[in-house]
C-alpha cells in the first residue's frame, strides 16, 4: 500500500510540474502533504517535515551565497579581462574563435546559471561569428558543451537538487567528482578544436582590418558597478575560494558565506551599493533555494512515511539481480535522457531517491548514485524544458531542431566520456 502511494504521489508530482500546472514549489511543499494526509500520517507530518527541511538548510544556504558571491564577480567585471583577451588573440582564426568561445563559456559558467553564461559569451562572440560567416550552431554547440559540465556545481541547480534528495553534503557528492568535470572540460575544448579546424578547412584565416577589428571588439558603455581595478583582487579572492573549496577543510556553507561577504566589503563598500547588488542576484538565488528548501519537506514525509523504503524495495523485486553491479553506471547512461525529456526537478527530487534507495538494497551507496545521475548534465542543457535554453538560441539566432540534431551525439559523448572517467578515478564503480 505505501509502494503504490509512494509512487502515486512521485507520478502526481511529477505531472504536475512538467505539464507547469503548479510551480515547482507549490508541488513539492503540497502534493507530499495531500499524500501524507491521505496515507493517515497526519499528526506526524509536522516533525517530519520540519526533519527534512533541517537536514538541506546548510545546502539551500550554500547555494544562495554561492550564487551572490559568482553574480557580484560578475558585476564587478572579474570575466572582462578574459574576453578582451579572447578577442585580442582570436583574429580572423575560425579554430581560435571556437577553442576561446568554449574556454570563455566554462569560465562564466562559475556561477552555474545558464542565461549568464549565454548572454556573456554570445554577445561578446557573436560579431565575429556573422562577420566571418561561421556556422552559429557551432557558437551554441560550444557554449552549451561547457556550460553541461559546469551546471555539475554544488550551486548548478542539479547537484543541488540531488543533495537536497538524499541529504547529502556537497563534501560527499561534489568534491570527489571535481576531476571528472575535468575530464568534460577536456572533452569539451577537445570538441571546439574539431570543430574550429573544420570552419578554418572551410573558410579559411580572415585577416579582418583595423576598423573591423575596432567594432568588434569596441567595448560597450562600462556599467557604474563594474570595478576593473580590482580584477586581480578578485582573481586572486576568487582562486582562493576554489582551493579551500577542493581542500574541503570548512564547510562549503561557511565557506562562500565568508567569501561573499569580503567580496561585497572589497568591491562594493558602501552600504546602499551591497544592496543594489544583492537585489540584482536576489531572484537567481532565491529561484534556486526555495525550492531545494521545498524539496525538504518532499523528501522528510517521503522518508518519515517510509514510502521511499516500500517503493525502493519494489523496485528491486523488478530489477534482475545480475545488473545490481552496473546499477551506478546505468544510471549515468539514463540520466541523460531522462532529464532531457523531464525537468531537474522531477528527476533528481521525485525519481533519484527511489532509484537510490533501490540501490542500496544491492550494496551501491546513494553517494554513488547521486554522482552517476549528475553525469547526464550535458544532454539536460539541450531540453527544450530549460529556459535558458531558448534564451541562446534566441540570441544566436537558430531553431532549436538545429541545435539539437548538431548538438545531441557530442553531448552525449561528453556523458559517455565522463562516466568513463567516473569509473577510473572511482567516483563510481562496478561491483
Amino acid at each position: 500500500m505505501l509502494s503504490l502511494l509512494g509512487f502515486s504521489m512521485v507520478a502526481v508530482f511529477m505531472y504536475l510540474i512538467m505539464s507547469k500546472k503548479l510551480s515547482p514549489l507549490v508541488a513539492l511543499t503540497l502534493i507530499p502533504i495531500l499524500f501524507g494526509i491521505i496515507g493517515g500520517f497526519t499528526s506526524s507530518l509536522g516533525p517530519m517535515m520540519l526533519e527534512g527541511v533541517e537536514g538541506i538548510a546548510a545546502t539551500a544556504i550554500m547555494i544562495l551565497f554561492a550564487i551572490l558571491y559568482f553574480g557580484v564577480m560578475i558585476d564587478a567585471g572579474l570575466f572582462d579581462p578574459l574576453i578582451n583577451f579572447i578577442l585580442k588573440v582570436v583574429k580572423g582564426d575560425p579554430l581560435k574563435i571556437v577553442v576561446g568561445t568554449s574556454i570563455l563559456s566554462m569560465m562564466v559558467a562559475l556561477d552555474g546559471d545558464g542565461t549568464t553564461t549565454y548572454m556573456i559569451t554570445v554577445s561578446a562572440l557573436l560579431p565575429l561569428y556573422k562577420r566571418l560567416g561561421m556556422n552559429r550552431l557551432i557558437l551554441a554547440t560550444v557554449a552549451m558543451l561547457s556550460m553541461g559540465v559546469m551546471n555539475i556545481t554544488p550551486w548548478g541547480g542539479a547537484s543541488a537538487m540531488a543533495m537536497a534528495a538524499l541529504n547529502l553534503e556537497a563534501s560527499e557528492l561534489f568534491i570527489p567528482i571535481i576531476p571528472v568535470m575535468g575530464v568534460g572540460l577536456v572533452y569539451a575544448i577537445t570538441v571546439a578544436f574539431i570543430l574550429g579546424k573544420r570552419e578554418r578547412k572551410r573558410l579559411g584565416v580572415v585577416q579582418l582590418d583595423n576598423q573591423t577589428q575596432r567594432e568588434i571588439s569596441a567595448a560597450e558603455e562600462i556599467p557604474a558597478y563594474r570595478r576593473p581595478k580590482l580584477v586581480w583582487v578578485n582573481l586572486l579572492l576568487t582562486i582562493a575560494l576554489l582551493v579551500c573549496l577542493i581542500l574541503d577543510f570548512i564547510s562549503l556553507t561557511i565557506l562562500f558565506m565568508v567569501a561573499f561577504a569580503v567580496a561585497l566589503m572589497i568591491n562594493y563598500p558602501r552600504m546602499a551599493d551591497q544592496q543594489e547588488r544583492m537585489a540584482a542576484h536576489a531572484k537567481n538565488g532565491l529561484a534556486v533555494t526555495t525550492i531545494v528548501i521545498a524539496a525538504g519537506i518532499f523528501t522528510g514525509i517521503m522518508s518519515g512515511t517510509e514510502m521511499i523504503d516500500a517503493m525502493a524495495n519494489t523496485l528491486v523485486s523488478i530489477i534482475p539481480e545480475f545488473m545490481s553491479p552496473y546499477l551506478a553506471v546505468i544510471v549515468a547512461i539514463i540520466s541523460a535522457p531522462f532529464t532531457f525529456f523531464m525537468s531537474n526537478n522531477a528527476f533528481y527530487l521525485g525519481v533519484l531517491p527511489i532509484l537510490a534507495e533501490a540501490a542500496q538494497a544491492y550494496g551501491v551507496s546513494k553517494v554513488e548514485i547521486g554522482r552517476a545521475a549528475l553525469l547526464g548534465q550535458p544532454v539536460h542543457v539541450l531540453s527544450p524544458l530549460v529556459a535558458a535554453a531558448h534564451l541562446l538560441i534566441g540570441m544566436v539566432g537558430i531553431q532549436f531542431g538545429e541545435l539539437q540534431r548538431y548538438a545531441m551525439l557530442w553531448a552525449f559523448g561528453s556523458t559517455i566520456v565522463m562516466t568513463v572517467a567516473a569509473l577510473l578515478f572511482g567516483v563510481i564503480s562496478i561491483g
